[in-house]
Parts: C-alpha cells; structure tokens; sequence
C-alpha cells in the first residue's frame, strides 16, 4: 500500500478519481470536479484524476511474455498503485457500470492487482436510482478486488429531478449534495488512514 504523505504534521491522504462516462460534461465528471474542489478547501485529501478513455480494450494479446502491459496501461496502473485509495465515479448504463470504467478496472486488476488492499468511495449521477444499481455491481467487483469500500454516505444524485443539480457544463452546483461530497470523502480519509494504521 502507499505511504500516505504528511503536510504540515497532517497526513494527507493520495486518492486517484476514476469516471465512468467518457462525455466532457457528464454529470460523473463534475461530481469529481467538485470533489477536487472541496480538497482544496480540505488539507486531509487530495485527488488525482485519471483519464481512462487512452485505456485500449482488455486484450491479453497486448500484454507482454514476461507480463507487462503496453505504456499506457503501464502508467496507468502504476497511478493507482502508488495511491492511497480510489474514488469512483460510475454512470449507470443497463443497470451496470459503464464499459469504459469496467475496461480500466478489468486493466487495473490483472496480475499484480494494485487495487488491493485499498479503501474506496463511490458517488454516482444519473436517472432512475440516481446511479444505485450500477454502485451495487461496483461492490460486487470490489469484493474480488479486495477493495474497502466506504459504505456512508451513499452518494447517488438524482440528476434529472428537480431542484437542477448541475449547470448545463456538467458542473454541480446543488448544495446539498456538495455537502453529501464532503462527507464521502472524510470517510474515504478515515478508512484510508485506518487501514494504513493496521498495516503498520
């Protein structure tokens, strides 16, 4: 697991943001935007996000005899191994998550698996259940993963009832769920920073 870096005697804890949604103004995205947003106002966290669309799709052909991966995936997967949690942004498509972020996920776990051992958050924007459906799969593969998820606040925003959630540049700007944002991510904190104390 990564060692979780310290500012001003505070630690601070490295998390990687990974979306579901390829689109520039999905609602997925701006909840990440938001949540890099309140991490600047928050010195215990801060969020590095990671662009899965170079991701080609999983083809064990691409990888190598002695079990590399092409340079892309090579970088990818070295980001989330060196981070100290992961922060999900999943759309739901069919009642699942998106193929775009099973296909990072699919890439991330090959053999060495660097999700392993690591605490993670969901948050997810859409219709219908607001993303809840799709945030259950995303579990379920987590299990297999051996990931810690956090398990509140469930963050599931319903995109497309009133009152607007976000601008029409797929920005939030609902207080209320801003507010849920920050309270998803003191979890992540605290469960990153407890499961680095019971490795130690």
């Amino acid at each position: 697991m990564a060692s979780v870096g310290v500012t001003a005697n505070k630690p601070v804890v490295k998390a990687v943001a990974l979306c579901g949604s390829l689109r520039k103004a999905s609602f997925n995205r701006g909840l990440i935007r938001a949540a890099m947003e309140i991490c600047k106002e928050e010195s215990g966290i801060e969020i590095e996000y990671l662009e899965v669309e170079p991701l080609p799709m999983l083809n064990t052909d691409l990888e190598t005899p002695d079990g590399g991966f092409p340079p892309v995936v090579e970088a990818f997967r070295h980001k989330i191994l060196h981070s100290d949690c992961i922060l999900f942004a999943s759309p739901e498509y069919n009642y699942s998550l998106a193929a775009p972020l099973k296909n990072a996920i699919d890439w991330a776990s090959r053999p060495p698996n660097v999700f392993a051992g690591k605490a993670a958050a969901i948050m997810s924007a859409g219709g219908g259940f607001g993303g809840g459906l799709a945030q259950f799969h995303l579990r379920q593969v987590g299990v297999f993963l051996d990931l810690h998820f956090v398990n509140k606040p469930e963050v599931h925003v319903h995109a497309f009832q009133p009152p607007l959630k976000f601008n029409q540049d797929g920005d939030l700007i609902h207080q209320q769920t801003y507010h849920q944002l920050k309270q998803l991510l003191l979890s992540l904190t605290n469960l990153s920073l407890r499961l680095q104390s019971n490795s130690n």
